[in-house]
Order: C-alpha cells, then structure tokens, then sequence
C-alpha cells in the first residue's frame, strides 16, 4: 500500500461532558477501505463527522497528506477532496439528478456547465442512474437516491470518500444494489472509509476493519484477523450474533 492519506491523531469530541470520541488513532492508507463497525451510540458516526469537519473536534489532529486539516482555512476545498456520502442522502429536492451531480462541480471546483455535465454524466452511469437524469428525488426509491448521492460525491474527484451508515435508511432490497456499487469502487482501488451495520459487506470488502466500542478504538486489524480471530472479549461478544457471515 502507499502512502498515509489520512492520519487521525489522539482525536476527542466532547458534547458538553459527555466525551463522545476518546483519544481516536488510526490512519488510512491510498486504496485502503477500511470499514468502522460497532453498536449504536460507540461513536462511529460522530469520528466521520469529525473527519469531514461537520463537527469540530475537541482537541487532536486530522492530517490530510500531512497537513493538519484543524488549521484549514478553505474547508470546502478540503470537503471536496474528502467526499461524503450521508444515510439521508442529502439530495437537494428542487433539482433533478443531473442538476444534483452537476452543483459541487459548478458551485466548488468552479467548472463550466458543459464540462461539468459531461463528467456528472460519466458518474451517473457507473452507478447505473443515466436513464434517471430528469427525474427528482422524489421520483426515485431510497436505492436510486443513494446511488446519486454516490455518482455526485465521485463527480468531485476525492482522494477519500466517506460513507455514513449508506444503507441504513434503505429498505432490504434496496441494501444490495447501493453495496455492489461501493464494491465495485473498491475493486477500482478508490479509498474509502465506512461506517456501517453490515457485517458480511465490512468482512469482503474492506482491508482495515476497527471496531469501536464507548467512543475508542477496542480493536483493529484486517477483516480476517477482526472477524475469524478477534482478541478482545468485546469484539468477541459483539461479533457474536454476526456468527454465521
């Protein structure tokens, strides 16, 4: 692997005093998909947003290619290097789905309309939503929107990409089309970080899987290491009833 794109140093967040994230460590590698596991409440969530600066760190540092993103003066230009994909997928309602792709190109990399057509059309149809470009959010299954989502944060060209829980608020049947996507990211080499609830998905697809638990790092490995050997009882516990991957 090459080198440390992201690097998270002794990262806390605190929400009055609950300390919500204590003394997070990790880094992430080009090509790396590293999968963030854990139950409800462990902090998973809050580190993404923390990473995508949504919400401000208490205190610790956030290096990107080595440079602390903390002390960023243009956290758009930075948001756009580190994309987000949210488990509400953020669409904005009055704009069809070409428009939906096209807005971070022409708002924040200030391209032109007919270039950023152009690549925003290339993103739509590796996510398999060209036949769909006319049509509004409200048009389209829970599937169809986050793979919009997916098409729009890839049309910005990031070093990172971040998924928050992307299944979450899908219904079952949706849950598979919106993980072959990501998939399939993976087997291009794109460097992703992954909140997320499924188990089978985080164990096939990642390189690097941590799993949190109170707002720490318990444990951290590769997927083999994490899920057929885990040395923590709380890994251990909590992998239980995931047995039968």
């Amino acid at each position: 692997m090459g080198e440390k794109i992201i690097k998270i140093k002794h990262l806390k967040k605190q929400f009055g005093k609950n300390e919500v994230l204590k003394d997070i460590n990790f880094s992430v590698k080009k090509g790396d998909v590293t999968c963030i596991i854990g139950s409800s409440g462990s902090g998973k969530s809050t580190l993404l947003r923390c990473i995508n600066l949504l919400e401000e760190p208490s205190s610790g540092e956030i290096l990107y290619i080595n440079q602390n993103v903390l002390d960023s003066k243009d956290i758009p230009a930075y948001r756009a290097k580190v994309g987000m994909v949210f488990q509400g997928f953020n669409l904005f309602d009055n704009m069809n789905v070409l428009q939906n792709c096209m807005i971070g190109l022409t708002k924040v990399l200030k391209e032109d309309k007919k270039q950023a057509e152009k690549e925003s059309l290339y993103y739509l149809e590796k996510v398999g939503m060209l036949p769909y470009i006319n049509a509004k959010p409200r048009q389209l299954s829970g599937g169809q929107k986050q793979r919009v989502a997916i098409a729009r944060a890839l049309a910005m060209k990031p070093d990172v990409l971040l998924f928050d829980e992307p299944t979450s608020a899908l219904d079952p049947q949706m849950v598979s089309e919106v993980l072959n996507v990501i998939k399939e990211l993976a087997k291009e080499g794109f460097t992703m970080i992954i909140v997320t609830h499924e188990m089978a998905f985080a164990r096939d697809v990642s390189n690097h899987v941590i799993y949190m638990k109170d707002g720490v790092i318990c444990e951290e490995g590769t997927p083999q290491e994490i899920f057929n050997n885990p040395q923590k009882e709380e890994t251990k516990n909590f992998l239980e009833r995931f047995i039968n991957l």
